[in-house]
């Protein structure tokens, strides 16, 4: 989700500082990294700038076959507080190709918008949609969906949030189910009425263990050093421990750890994932087990680049997040702004949906980018 966005314009020649800044904090890097086929861009949307924004999307495989890919559709102007709707494509050839015209998924039933969708397929085997429903700048909150049709209805609609009020932020593709049942959806509050919004989120992870039909909060993620934390995400080690990630301010990506199915969560610390105040995707690759990290590999203590999202990497982890091998460039255009990446996998073949704009251009247009690429390549 791009509701934390603060874009400084910079001079060209300052873009050069990315050559020393890359991989700076990554302890295992054994290899230069290798730019991945740009041709493999099997959707791009919103080319020409209509509408003025695409993003935050996310994807679900349907009973036959089919993918959908849902996403934020702007009609309104580009800024994140712009008119908005959930939009969706479909593919019938395994992300080869795409519909043409898109699908509402879910109307603009927000004083806003509705923005940053997550798909689940939840284990009693329904359809779980989630997204922002932006009412004002005092009033934004996550909303759950279910359909029993493959996506082709909705249930009503289910608040995830009901015990505060305020500016929550749910990123795009970060919903998880455990093997017990339980839903988490990682979260941070950014406003309540009558206080300016400030940059450093309250961080929490609603739960719910019963299919979506009530949820709690769990204890606020600790933050003895009152550091920048913006836009979790959750994944599920090995061992049953829940690791968050979250984007920060500090040249890296922060980390916590729940040993207790994310009621409670350790002291946020800082990762080996050198990174500017960017979101970064992860995802649990299920024919190899290993992790798959997408994020803007640019180091960011720079002050002229904290911001730059350029270049978009892939990364993966076969000790659980210790470490990061196989590095590989998805986009690297010094330019570019490339970020809120959604991760499908469809056995040796891998689906990204992302954001990929100009970064002096996001005022007039951000188009959506979605690439097919065999598993291979991210190993290669």
């Amino acid at each position: 989700m791009a509701h934390l966005c603060k874009t400084i314009l910079m001079r060209k020649t300052r873009l050069l500082v990315f050559v020393g800044l890359s991989f700076l904090n990554f302890v295992t890097l054994s290899s230069a990294q290798v730019l991945l086929n740009p041709s493999e861009v099997v959707l791009h949307i919103g080319k020409d700038g209509v509408p003025p924004r695409n993003s935050e999307g996310s994807f679900i495989q349907l009973k036959d076959g089919k993918v959908l890919f849902a996403y934020s559709k702007f009609e309104g102007g580009s800024g994140d507080h712009a008119s908005g709707f959930i939009a969706g494509r479909y593919s019938s050839d395994g992300g080869n190709t795409w519909s043409k015209k898109d699908a509402v998924i879910v109307s603009n039933e927000g004083g806003m918008n509705v923005m940053s969708v997550s798909f689940l397929r939840l284990a009693n085997g329904s359809i779980a949609i989630f997204y922002a429903r932006k009412n004002s700048l005092d009033d934004c909150k996550p909303i759950m969906r279910i359909s029993n049709d493959e996506a082709q209805t909705w249930s009503a609609q289910i608040p995830i949030i009901n015990d505060k009020e305020g500016y929550f932020v749910l990123n795009n593709d970060r919903v998880i189910q455990l093997p017990g049942g339980r839903l988490l959806a990682p979260v941070s509050l950014h406003k309540t009425a009558g206080v300016d919004f400030s940059m450093r989120g309250n961080i929490y992870c609603y739960y719910s263990d019963d299919d979506g039909k009530s949820w709690q909060s769990s204890q606020e993620l600790p933050n003895q050093d009152k550091v920048v934390l913006q836009e979790p995400g959750v994944i599920l080690l090995k061992n049953g421990d829940i690791m968050m990630w979250l984007r920060t301010d500090r040249g890296v990506q922060y980390l916590s750890k729940s040993q207790d199915s994310g009621l409670t969560w350790k002291e946020v610390y800082p990762s080996n994932i050198a990174s500017p105040r960017a979101p970064a995707s992860l995802k649990r690759i299920p024919k190899t087990g290993d992790l798959m990290l997408i994020w803007n590999n640019n180091k960011g203590l720079v002050k002229e680049t904290a911001t730059f999202r350029t270049p978009l990497t892939a990364a993966i982890s076969k000790d659980e997040g210790k470490s990061w091998t196989h590095l590989k460039t998805i986009e690297n255009d010094p330019e570019g702004f490339f970020c809120y990446t959604a991760i499908t996998f469809l056995d040796n073949e891998v689906l990204l949906g992302y954001m990929a704009a100009e970064r002096l251009g996001l005022k007039e247009k951000i188009p959506l980018v979605l690439r097919k690429l065999s598993l291979d390549e991210f190993y290669d």
